[in-house]
């Protein structure tokens, strides 16, 4: 599982190439919308303890 960096904000161009990487990603919104994150990988990268982890933490 993708090393977690809590409190960190990447750039697009890192995220995508941490997407790249097999990495799993949590993409954010605004505090002024929804504010809440969205788990994303590569869905040639999922595997059942990416899915697991997502609807556990998700």
């Amino acid at each position: 599982m993708a090393e977690l960096r809590a409190g960190e904000i990447d750039t697009i161009p890192e995220a995508i190439e941490d997407i790249k990487a097999g990495k799993m990603i949590i993409v954010v919104d605004d505090e002024d919308r929804e504010n809440e994150g969205d788990f994303l990988m590569a869905a040639e990268n999922v595997s059942t303890e990416a899915i697991n982890f997502m609807v556990k933490e998700g």
